[in-house]
């Protein structure tokens, strides 16, 4: 057969007043460009697992002619998050219409299973390692089932094929993914993270990890890698083994974890050594009201609060940078929020931040809390959920004071004074952990 895979991603934004106002910002800008520039590690693994009498092409979505699609594909899979979910939809129907069979995946489609359907020969459900060679081989006899279910089916890491790096036009790309988890132990009500897919915290052998970066490495050879992980360093004795033997290579990386990376300062060595430049932490909220009740199994972000401006600290004093991720308009918000978020930006002495509007993405317990009060305002446009554009009634604030409010909070942080204060006072910081070395 030939198989084309089509990933669809970068950041879409409905809102044109801020998208203009992110023209011009440079974190704001520098942000979004890493966003767009990744591929997808999921049909890239999907490929490595591919029997090689297939011939498989991986494009990105705008790299599809808009008018003049190719055809003579036997089978077509896209992937696909939620604000991507129409225009995923509109190729598949294009598709379809040329004589392809389409099979789509990923986060949307597991928890929208039947509205996929609509636009597809068939839908994988959940993690789409253990039901592909089940798609390959009814495609190859012409008998696609309407669903392939992989939920009960879960994927041993163990069995991790080798994604096909090699489909890859590098130079489209700033940075290339690697997985070395799959999860996360906590439950926040607004996440849509891998955690709709896997039912539990998983790592991946290192041996094979170190594989993947191998094999990126031949093909870029100082490469930036991310993670592809929703909270990396939540099993650190897997990471105190893996971090050794990355150390032995000429990488730099990215990654997304929790506060409470900064209580190992081993680790945090460890993590420096091996190239890590930067980690995205979820702090969520500056103050007690936006953090009490966000997650499912207890109030953990909330007990750490306090906690928060030495942890980054802690973090940054090793060279690595923090990138602080705020949610504006949770429950209990009020207009001081906007204040508070830049002043603790300030405090906290981040490096970088990312502010974003809570999102009712389907399949999470947000989604279902506001969709049981009425307070959707755009349900099933899903073109919205792009963590920019308010698709619901926020409490205690309307929604305009907390648009307004989130304009002007995007502008203040991402404006050239503010940008090169955080980059300031990050290099203070570490000349203080420097010198402080150096005397001991």
């Amino acid at each position: 057969m030939w198989i084309l895979l089509v990933a669809l991603s970068g950041v879409r934004v409905c809102d044109e007043e801020l998208m203009q106002l992110g023209l011009t910002l440079p974190g704001f800008v520098e942000r979004s460009k890493v966003i767009a520039s990744l591929p997808s590690l999921g049909l890239l693994t999907l490929a490595g697992m591919t029997p090689d009498r297939h011939a498989v092409v991986y494009r990105e979505a705008d790299q599809l002619d808009g008018d003049d699609l190719p055809s003579g594909f036997d089978l077509v899979a896209l992937s696909t998050f939620t604000a991507q979910a129409p225009e995923a939809y509109a190729l598949a129907d294009r598709f379809r219409a040329l004589g392809s069979a389409v099979v789509i995946g990923g986060l949307h489609a597991t928890v929208m299973p039947d509205e996929a359907a609509a636009h597809a020969d068939a839908v994988v459900v959940g993690e789409g390692e253990p039901v592909w060679p089940d798609v390959l081989r009814d495609a190859e006899a012409g008998c696609l089932k309407a669903r392939y279910d992989a939920r009960g089916r879960e994927f041993d890491f163990a069995h991790s094929p080798m994604p096909r790096f090699d489909l890859l036009d590098l130079e489209r790309y700033n940075r290339i993914t690697v997985q070395a988890t799959r999860g996360c132990p906590w439950r926040c009500d607004f996440c849509a993270s891998s955690i709709r897919l896997t039912p539990r915290y998983k790592t991946k052998p290192v041996e094979r990890v170190l594989a993947e970066i191998d094999a990126v490495i031949e093909r870029w050879p100082r490469p930036f890698l991310e993670f592809a992980d929703d909270n990396s360093f939540a099993a650190r004795g897997y990471w105190k083994r893996l971090l050794p033997e990355l150390a032995k290579r000429p990488v730099r990386w990215f990654t997304e974890t929790d506060i409470s990376v900064a209580q190992d300062e081993e680790l945090l060595g460890l993590m420096a050594d091996a190239g890590c430049v930067q980690v995205l932490i979820g702090l969520e909220s500056p103050n007690a009201t936006g953090l009490d009740g966000i997650e499912l199994r207890g109030n953990w972000k909330l007990q750490q609060l306090d906690g928060y401006a030495a942890a980054v600290r802690r973090i940054q004093s090793f060279g690595i940078r923090v990138n602080g991720c705020f949610v504006v308009g949770l429950d209990g918000h009020t207009p001081d929020i906007f204040d508070a978020v830049l002043r603790t930006t300030r405090d906290y002495g981040l490096f970088d931040v990312q502010v974003t509007l809570p999102t009712p993405f389907p399949g999470t317990p947000f989604y279902d809390r506001l969709k049981a009060a009425g307070r959707l305002t755009h349900d099933g446009q899903w073109e919205r959920c792009t963590l920019f554009d308010l698709n619901f009634l926020p409490d205690p604030m309307s929604p305009d004071e907390l648009i307004r409010g989130f304009h002007g909070l995007v502008a203040e942080l991402y404006s050239e004074e503010e940008t090169q204060a955080r980059r300031a006072r990050f290099k203070a910081h570490r000349r203080l952990r420097v010198a402080g070395d150096c005397a001991a």
